[in-house]
């Protein structure tokens, strides 16, 4: 086929970085199996979940590359998902344990014995 790594299944995650208590996230396009932060493809944008002075915090991203990768079948993490969900760049996930037949489940039964 066409795809430059025919035989990887890719994902977009988050790749951490910074120090101890200090974390910052690279958001990556890497082999499911690689390590989390081990060997990657390509650098697409960074997360970086410490608020600055103004309670913001900051992310960045390559989106011409992320919807590139997102065409040639690579999956986002939850987490990565939700961060583009925010930008705009993917449609809402639906959230877990809020499916459409959630209102048709049923409370358990009180379970009494007959003696």
């Amino acid at each position: 086929s066409g795809r430059p790594f025919p035989f990887m299944v890719l994902k977009l995650r988050l790749q951490r970085g910074g120090h101890l208590h200090q974390a910052f996230y690279r958001i990556v396009a890497a082999d499911s199996k690689a390590p989390r932060d081990g060997k990657f493809v390509e650098k697409l944008g960074t997360y970086n979940p410490l608020p600055d002075r103004d309670g913001i915090k900051h992310v960045t991203l390559n989106v011409k590359r992320i919807k590139y990768w997102i065409m040639q079948g690579a999956q986002p993490t939850e987490t990565v998902a939700q961060l583009l969900a925010r930008a705009q760049v993917l449609p809402p996930s639906p959230r877990r344990g809020m499916g459409p037949d959630m209102h048709q489940i049923q409370p358990p039964k009180d379970r009494t014995t007959q003696a």
